[in-house]
């Protein structure tokens, strides 16, 4: 029996607005805990776009990867350290379609790559359709490039994007094709290498920038690719040249942003910062800004709301506690520790990338003992988040917490980060931290989901940041300064204004004057809500850019 899901179908009648046939290609979704093959922002907001889609009754579907043994799955070593583990995964809610297509890669050219599909019943998305290239009829080798997202080969890298680019594109060809094809990040590009052969328009091909750092933006040699199979196609010296940027490269955005008729930052300052960053490129498209955001339905308690919508503290202080309690079990359970839930509780959680600065708070180490030991004005702390599992100066990071934190009773470092512990991580704390260092945070969504459940923001002013900043009345910010100062400096004087804002307004704000505290709490949820919701954002992709 023919799949229904084999053809382009929606179990709805998409919405009159909604109604052009979208394409949405990410190498990572982040849906639900139980579909763990996410790493982090990219794949919470992908997977947040996908749910209200479906909210919304949009004409999308998602088009992304199937990794055999996920990112990795975060254990400690004896000494509790960080271990990353590598196991297979298996979800049985998948359904084969029956789409099989076959691209080059390097000599061989006959990969298979099978698609998959997550019906929009299982976790309310839109149609989504997983690849994967671990097939009978294929090589060994070829079996591994859907293993392991973000793998550390290179040329296994590039394999990835060829498979998520061209087998993607081909098997939205097998469905019926779609209107438009959206790029989230560059990792999927020689899709649109293939459908500008295909006849697909530059009107029908837009994308998605996420990256606010040169280094993150992918760049790869013009001929190694070509030899790859990464352009659908064997070009010739010539039609090589006509993309290469910097001696012979290949960059993933400027050739994106150069095929594509439209784009977009993921803030109004990440726009600001894209359209700077690659100004001197010649055939660049604009790139606007449609701000990132998070599904309310999914990340907001629904007590919390509840508390919220009627603005009865009561409830809600109730609930609070009742969250911090499940958050701490958590805490208890890794480490043995019991934590307070009338203690002022703050976490820091996302990617480990060093940007991100997770130990900004013991780069002052006198004030941080300080602040951990002040009994009339009690702190608890728990870190969590994945390093990238070859990265061994955020590993290092990460271990040098957990040595800090093992002697302290009110200090943890949880492993496991992923969708549920976030989810815990987000109800349960009082304060949410973020540090980035300015301008290298694209947007930032995690500090939107603590928001919609009373988690109060005290982060540089960055990211998504600038557009909802009420100062001391829905966050605490810290004052800017120059991103252009070296960063050992940047880290002093952020390091020194976190400490004047947490000693001088947030601490004593949360023991000293509740009523403050409770009005910046229920202000955020207003401020955050529909403003940072993905009902908001997913609405923007339709109507700004496709």
């Amino acid at each position: 029996m023919e799949n229904i899901y084999s053809k382009w179908y929606h179990p709805y009648k998409p919405a009159k607005k909604y109604k052009k046939k979208v394409a949405y290609f990410s190498m990572e979704f982040g849906i639900d805990q139980a579909f763990n093959i996410y790493s982090g922002g990219l794949g919470f907001l992908a997977g947040s776009h996908m749910r209200s889609g479906f909210e919304l009754k949009q004409n999308m579907i998602g088009v992304g990867m199937l990794w055999k043994y996920g990112y990795y799955d975060q254990a400690r070593n004896e000494d509790q350290t960080l271990r990353p583990e590598f196991n297979e995964k298996h979800f049985d809610f998948l359904e084969d379609t029956g789409i099989e297509v076959e691209i080059k890669l390097h000599d061989n050219p006959h990969v298979k790559v099978r698609a998959y599909v997550l019906k929009p019943e299982i976790f309310g998305t839109v149609p989504m359709y997983f690849l994967s290239t671990d097939i009978d009829s294929n090589d060994h080798l070829t079996r591994t490039i859907t293993n392991h997202l973000y793998d550390q080969n290179p040329v296994t890298r590039v394999s990835q994007s060829i498979v998520l680019g061209i087998g993607g594109a081909k098997v939205v060809e097998a469905l019926g094709g779609a209107d438009t094809y959206h790029l989230n990040e560059g990792h999927a590009l020689p899709a649109f290498y293939y459908l500008r052969d295909q006849g697909v328009t530059k009107d029908q091909m837009v994308f998605t920038t996420h990256t606010p750092e040169k280094a993150g933006n992918e760049e790869r040699d013009a001929r190694h690719l070509n030899r790859c199979g990464f352009f659908g196609r064997n070009y010739s010296d010539n039609e090589l040249h006509k993309e290469m940027v910097n001696e012979g490269m290949i960059n993933y955005t400027v050739s994106a942003l150069r095929m594509a008729r439209k784009a977009n930052g993921v803030s109004k300052l990440h726009a600001i910062v894209a359209n700077d960053m690659w100004k001197d490129y010649d055939g660049i498209c604009e790139i606007i800004p449609i701000t990132n955001a998070q599904n309310q339905k999914f990340w907001q308690d629904e007590n919390i709301k509840k508390a919220w919508t009627k603005k009865d503290v009561k409830a809600y202080k109730s609930r609070k506690t009742e969250l911090k309690r499940e958050l701490f079990d958590e805490v208890y359970k890794q480490t043995k520790k019991k934590f307070d839930p009338n203690v002022l509780t703050f976490v820091w959680a996302r990617r480990f990338a060093a940007y991100k600065r997770a130990d900004l708070l013991l780069h002052d180490f006198n004030r941080f003992k300080k602040l951990i030991s002040n009994n009339k004005y009690p702190v608890q702390i728990i870190w969590a988040g994945k390093p990238y599992p070859f990265d061994y100066s955020s590993i290092d990071m990460f271990n040098h917490l957990v040595y800090q934190a093992k002697n302290e009773p009110n200090l943890a470092v949880l492993v496991g980060y992923e969708i549920d512990l976030s989810k815990k991580l987000k109800c349960g704390s009082d304060i949410w931290l973020n540090t980035p260092r300015i301008t290298r945070e694209a947007s930032g969504t995690s500090g939107m989901t603590a928001a919609m459940n009373g988690s109060v923001n005290v982060s540089t002013n960055d990211g998504w940041i600038p557009e909802f900043e009420k100062d001391e009345k829905n966050c605490f910010v810290l004052p800017a300064l120059d991103h252009k100062l070296p960063t050992w400096d940047q880290d002093q004087i952020d390091t020194n204004n976190l400490y004047d804002i947490l000693e001088q307004k947030v601490i004593p704000t949360f023991y000293d004057n509740p009523d403050k505290w409770q009005n910046i709490v229920f202000k955020a949820m207003d401020d955050v809500i529909p403003e940072f919701t993905t009902q908001r954002m997913a609405d923007d992709y339709y109507m700004k850019l496709f």
